[in-house]
């Protein structure tokens, strides 16, 4: 019999990591000689570091090199993980709505476009790691959101099928993948996304985790 499979995208959803992510990329403009672009790119973070670098360069009219822009990629990706907890926090209500998924027979995932050892360092840092029976990083099959793909893989990874299998998450690229792999999708709205989620047509929307495990409950009930 299939388990229930609670995937959950990361940053924006299980944990508020703007302040480090947006930290690091401050540091970086300042020892690169350029304008910090401040908490400006807040909604931009789902994408990834590389895709935040080149928002934040863009609004600063530079242009560089792909050899350049692999530079400072790899210059902030050694500055985050150095800093990955220095700040970010799970978002209030987190750990007693994962214990609920789980005490309900629940599997739970991760599914981010972080790169994994920095997901998994993060989520061990915060004392989370354990509760995942899967960690997917964009460079853990090669593949990246909203690509569905990634989403069925992360599923088989943590041992559930399709049939029972349910998206968290807080932007375009979550709900999109979510429907493109034919599952339901519960956006939270207190992530970071250029569009409200309002504005995406997720199946629910929660506005704090206290309302997650009844809303999984809903949406994977049996047809009757």
């Amino acid at each position: 019999m299939a388990v229930p499979t609670i995937v959950f995208d990361l940053d924006g959803t299980l944990v508020d990591t703007a302040p480090d992510l947006i930290a690091t990329l401050n540091a970086l403009f300042a020892r690169e000689g350029l304008p910090p672009p401040g908490n400006e790119l807040r909604n931009m973070i789902g994408g990834g570091a590389r895709q935040l670098i080149e928002h934040a360069l863009a609004r600063e009219s530079v242009k560089i090199s792909d050899r350049e822009l692999e530079r400072l990629y790899a210059g902030y990706i050694r500055h985050y993980a150095a800093h990955i907890a220095d700040c970010s926090r799970p978002f209030p209500g987190l750990e007693p709505a994962l214990d609920a998924l789980a005490a309900a027979g629940c599997r739970l995932a991760v599914c981010t476009n972080k790169l994994e050892f920095l997901a998994v360092r993060l989520l061990e840092a915060l004392g989370l790691a354990g509760r995942f029976s899967a960690i997917y990083g964009q460079d853990t099959f090669g593949l990246q959101k909203p690509d569905p793909e990634v989403l069925r893989r992360t599923v088989a990874r943590a041992g559930g099928g399709m049939e029972l299998a349910l998206m968290v998450g807080d932007s375009v690229t979550d709900i999109r993948m979510a429907r493109e792999a034919a599952i339901p999708v519960v956006a939270v709205d207190f992530g970071y996304t250029e569009t409200p989620v309002a504005l995406l047509a997720p199946d629910r929307i929660i506005s704090r985790f206290d309302d997650l495990p009844a809303a999984v409950s809903e949406l994977l009930r049996p047809p009757r």
